[in-house]
C-alpha cells in the first residue's frame, strides 16, 4: 500500500483523469501508484536528489526536475511513463527548479526555480518562450494557469 513508501516524500501530483499518483521522493525516485488498487506501477530513478512534477492529461507525459548538486536541478526533464524513458530536456534555469505545470490547452510547460523565475517552454518547439523574473521573491508552486 501506500503506506508503506519508506523514504520521505517531497511532492504528489494526482493524474487528472486516471486513479494514478506520481510521488517524487528525497532519494530521488519518482513512483507511480494506482491508488485505487494500492499498488506500485513504476518507478523512475534516473535522478539524484528531489525532484517535482506534474501530468500532461492528454499525453503519457510528466515533467521532473532534479537536484542542483548533480547539474540535474537546472533542466527539465520530460517523461513518457509508458516507454520509459526522457523524450527531451528543457535547458535554461541557473538553479534548482521547485515546480512544473502542464497547461491544460496549449503546448505549454511552467517551471518556477531558486533561480527567482517563472519559464514557460513550448513543449512542441522545446524551447523558453518566456520568462519572468522576480528579484527578491523564490517561487515554490505553480497551481494554475488561466
Amino acid at each position: 500500500p501506500l503506506s508503506n513508501i519508506s523514504t520521505k516524500r517531497v511532492m504528489n501530483h494526482f493524474h487528472p483523469k486516471r486513479p494514478w499518483i506520481l510521488t517524487s521522493l528525497h532519494n530521488g525516485v519518482i513512483q507511480l501508484w494506482d491508488y485505487r488498487m494500492c499498488t506500485l506501477i513504476d518507478k523512475f530513478d534516473e535522478h539524484d536528489g528531489m525532484h517535482v512534477e506534474g501530468f500532461w492529461d492528454s499525453s503519457l507525459s510528466f515533467v521532473s526536475g532534479g537536484d542542483e548538486l548533480q547539474n540535474q536541478g537546472k533542466q527539465g526533464l520530460v517523461w513518457n511513463y509508458k516507454l520509459r524513458r526522457c523524450l527531451f530536456t528543457l535547458l535554461g534555469h541557473l538553479d534548482y527548479i521547485r515546480t512544473t505545470f502542464f497547461h491544460h490547452e496549449y503546448p505549454w510547460i511552467l517551471s518556477a526555480s531558486d533561480d527567482q523565475t517563472i519559464r514557460v517552454w513550448n513543449w512542441q518547439s522545446r524551447t523558453c518562450v518566456w520568462y519572468l523574473c522576480f528579484l527578491y521573491y523564490f517561487i515554490c508552486l505553480i497551481t494554475k494557469m488561466i
